[in-house]
Order: C-alpha cells, then structure tokens, then sequence
C-alpha cells in the first residue's frame, strides 16, 4: 500500500480528478494549501506598489492505494495536471510513501481490503 500526496494548481483539479477517474481511482482527500517552489512566489501591483506574495495557493491530493494502483494513479496526476505539452514551471509534485496500515473506521477491516 501506498500513500500519495500531490500538489497541483487549483485550475488543473477538475482535469486531475477526470483522468483519476479513468484508471478508476475515486477515493481522495482534498485541501487547499498554499507554498512555493522554483517559482519563488510572484509580484502583484497593490495600490499603486508593487507587493511580493510569497505564498501561492495550490491543490493538495492525498489518495491510498494498493500497489497495483500507484503507476496508473501517478500517470493520471501527470496527464491531467500538467499544463501543456512540456508542462510548465508550477505545475506541481507527487510524492509517493509507504503506507503501512488502513483501517476502515465502520468494519474494522485492516490492510489493503480497507481501502
């Protein structure tokens, strides 16, 4: 089992969950986060004066899955959240983790048939 956690732009969320739906992945948690990368932030013009915004607001997937489902599901993330052909700068990461129990709150059912 496995844990993912992906940051995508919040344009891209509905694209993500369309292709994660295609490989039938329909279980996920999803916040609104905000952070920086490569991208440092941006400028915007306030008032006449030129602020920098240091933060800027993402998407946060987090999605459990069983083995067989990791490659399918970081292909779907890939496909639906990259802007473009190349992809651009901001267009998020995937981070996959192990995940070494699920526990399915109503049955008590453990491991990977909670999922």
């Amino acid at each position: 089992m496995k844990f993912i956690i992906a940051i995508v732009q919040p344009n891209k969320l509905e694209d993500v969950k369309a292709a994660l739906s295609e490989v039938e992945v329909v279980r996920l948690t999803i916040m609104d986060v905000q952070g920086f990368g490569r991208q440092k932030g941006q400028t915007e013009l306030y008032r006449g004066h030129e602020i920098s915004v240091n933060l800027l607001r993402k998407v946060q997937l987090q999605i459990a899955v069983n083995d067989e489902f990791v490659e399918p599901t970081i292909s779907a993330i890939v496909k639906g959240g990259r802007t473009g052909q190349k992809g651009e700068l901001g267009d998020g990461k995937i981070f996959v983790l192990p995940m070494d129990d699920c526990v399915r709150i109503r049955t008590g059912e453990r491991g990977s048939e909670a999922i």
